[in-house]
């Protein structure tokens, strides 16, 4: 985690808390996205989350708390295996989808029978609900579909004028959104793949199941088409990315450039998980500013510590 000066951000988290508590939103960042934050408790700031974003209001968002918050106050049952997921990995990148307490908005559940929390790592997060005193809603910090932001300035790139307050950490550490796993029929669910792989998760807790059917959408960033750059992304193989030689097109690739290439813009990619997903989006948003046409990404390995980069440039590419 990179150093955060709290006593230089504690102007900035008054300011921001008496925001929330007015019901506006405030941009805050985690240790995977930056969230665009809103008083869970309040419709009316529920509301401009999904206004601001252009969210479709059946997805629900994850409710953000304070190291030493109460989930009773959220979940109306917390099962051994998902408090033992909470042990372990909190705070940090995990979020929990459990039953819900009474009380808890429709708005932020997509109105089904359960919630998102999460308790995440990053200091300048934790100071701010600390300092709040309750749970906030905090969706990605971006437009609905696009490439989540991984530092202030993206925030500020996505919104413009329409930009909330910002409380600036930083670039963040992890960079993908949380994995999320679900109580859901008595078992647990992998419902979004994220840096936490499912053999780190099943080590802690047991049998988790890789898909379930849903009528509606449990999670964020569950539409085939997600974390999506403006230009068309294409994921091919080395060979066909090399056998393209028409049009402005732009490379994400996990090798180097060759002399021949026909790519108006070449990246290499690190070639190990956790740095290719820390760095995976602002990559995307430089790709996607360079004014190609296409932007062809390189297929990455196969395995579990790949799968949530895998999850996010086929969604990314759906479009």
């Amino acid at each position: 985690m990179s150093k955060i000066s709290l006593t230089a951000n504690a102007s900035l988290i008054t300011q921001a808390v008496d925001a929330l508590r007015r019901g506006a939103l405030v941009a805050f960042p985690t240790e995977t996205v930056y969230g665009l934050g809103g008083d869970a408790r309040n419709l009316e700031a529920i509301q401009r989350i999904y206004a601001l974003k252009g969210r479709p209001l059946d997805h629900p968002v994850i409710v953000h708390l304070a190291p030493d918050a109460d989930l009773n106050d959220w979940v109306s049952e917390l099962p051994p295996a998902a408090l033992a997921l909470a042990d372990a990995f909190w705070p940090g990148p995990l979020t929990l989808v459990l039953p819900r307490a009474p009380g808890v908005l429709d708005a932020i559940t997509g109105g089904q029978d359960t919630v998102a929390l999460r308790k995440p790592a990053h200091p300048l997060a934790q100071a701010l609900l600390s300092a709040f005193g309750g749970g906030l809603a905090g969706p990605s910090a971006n437009r609905y579909g696009r490439i989540s932001p991984t530092s202030a300035a993206h925030v500020r790139e996505e919104f413009g004028a329409q930009a909330p307050l910002i409380l600036d950490g930083g670039d963040c550490t992890v960079g993908l959104e949380s994995t999320i796993v679900g109580w859901l029929d008595g078992q647990l669910v992998q419902l979004r793949p994220g840096q936490l792989s499912l053999s780190e998760l099943s080590r802690v807790a047991g049998p988790i199941v890789t898909s379930v059917a849903t009528q509606k959408p449990r999670v964020s960033g569950s539409h085939e088409s997600h974390y999506a750059p403006r230009t068309s992304t294409s994921l091919l193989n080395f060979d066909e990315i090399l056998a393209i030689t028409t049009g402005k097109f732009a490379v994400l690739s996990l090798s180097t450039a060759p002399i021949t290439h026909k790519a108006a813009l070449w990246l290499q990619a690190p070639d190990d998980a956790m740095r290719y997903g820390q760095q995976l989006y602002a990559t995307l948003r430089q790709l996607d500013a360079c004014g190609c046409e296409r932007i062809l990404v390189e297929r990455v390995p196969e395995g579990d510590d790949w799968a949530a980069i895998r999850d996010r440039l086929t969604r990314a590419a759906a479009r």
